[in-house]
């Protein structure tokens, strides 16, 4: 039975409502069975079909901010967007609450490309996504087992199951540290199951450590101030389950990037300290790939890895590529 997702009515948005574009909240299921909620933007009075374009992210984020904001810049371009929450987190449904999968949430990209195939206003031949993050790696693993996708960005993106196996610089890249992590995760399960709950991991550290690396510095400046800050985020709040993240350990979701045919773009800030995952993901994609024309790297000077989640008060945000490139892959 589909679940009963209670969604708000209010704009509580961390972006003001466009003028040009009509809102509603939507809902879909993914093939587990878990409802996905979503806000579906569309251009105002265009009628016909639209090339669509789903956006998922920040890791850790929810639709109402970098993902909303991105879907909402789309459709006053002209796409029908969609930004929905992932499984487990936000408005969606999926219990225990707070968990990840690599598997699961690369489907929630996959049941948005089925919701926008049936959808009235949408070519089914046009559809693409976004991935922001931790899912712009998702949005990778997607665009490589989903024929129906013609087009594909990934921004600031990560790559989950390198990090968590690695580390933050791939500093933690040994199998001595991995043992120790996954032994202090595997107790964590068992006082989980003692006590009926899942204990969380907690999110962006608050207050924040005036010796904090820039990093996080950079975090804090999104998920906790009026600038990005929201009460469903879990990043802004406490965070993943300690064990919600175990999975992409031995899971590496970019294996077969390389056979990638349709177009995408991988963008980052020159300065973001997560910009070796779009260097060696973007390396990784076009080596041996039938198809390496349509792909490109786009390094944006001077931005760091939050500056494309909203712009950074600077328009880091390179709208009139994702238009160009989307215009162009979705004719």
């Amino acid at each position: 039975m589909a679940e009963t997702l209670k969604l708000t009515s209010e704009w509580d948005k961390t972006f003001p409502k466009s003028k040009k574009v009509d809102h509603k909240k939507v809902t879909f299921r993914n093939r587990y069975g878990i409802t996905l909620a979503a806000d579906l933007y569309k251009p105002k009075g265009h009628s016909g079909k639209l090339a669509a374009i789903a956006v998922c992210g920040p890791f850790g984020a929810v639709k109402e901010q970098a993902s909303g904001l991105y879907a909402q810049t789309m459709a006053e371009r002209g796409f029908l967007t969609i930004a929905f929450d992932p499984s487990f987190t936000g408005e969606s449904g999926g219990q225990p609450r707070y968990m990840a999968s690599p598997d699961i949430n690369t489907e929630d990209f996959q049941a948005a490309v089925d919701f926008l195939s049936v959808n009235d206003d949408v070519d089914p031949e046009r559809i693409g996504i976004i991935g922001i993050c931790g899912w712009g790696g998702m949005a990778l693993n997607a665009a490589a087992l989903d024929t129906r996708i013609k087009a594909t960005v990934a921004s600031t993106m990560y790559d989950m199951t390198r990090v968590n196996a690695n580390g933050y610089f791939d500093a933690d890249n040994s199998e001595e540290k991995r043992y120790e992590l996954k032994k202090a995760l595997n107790a964590q399960r068992v006082a989980d199951y003692k006590n009926g709950s899942y204990e969380l991991g907690g999110g962006v550290v608050d207050p924040l450590p005036e010796d904090a690396p820039f990093f996080v510095k950079d975090y804090y400046d999104y998920y906790k101030t009026k600038r990005g800050y929201h009460k469903r985020s879990l990043n802004s709040n406490g965070g993943w389950n300690k064990i919600g993240c175990m999975s992409f350990i031995n899971q590496p979701i970019l294996k077969y990037s390389c056979e990638i045919r349709s177009a995408a773009l991988v963008m980052h800030g020159e300065k973001a300290h997560s910009c070796y995952f779009s260097r060696d993901a973007y390396a990784d994609m076009i080596n041996g790939n039938p198809c390496p024309d349509n792909k490109e790297l786009l390094i944006i000077p001077d931005a760091v890895h939050t500056d494309l989640y909203d712009g950074g008060g600077k328009n880091a945000i390179p709208f009139d590529k994702l238009e160009s490139f989307f215009n162009e892959y979705l004719k």
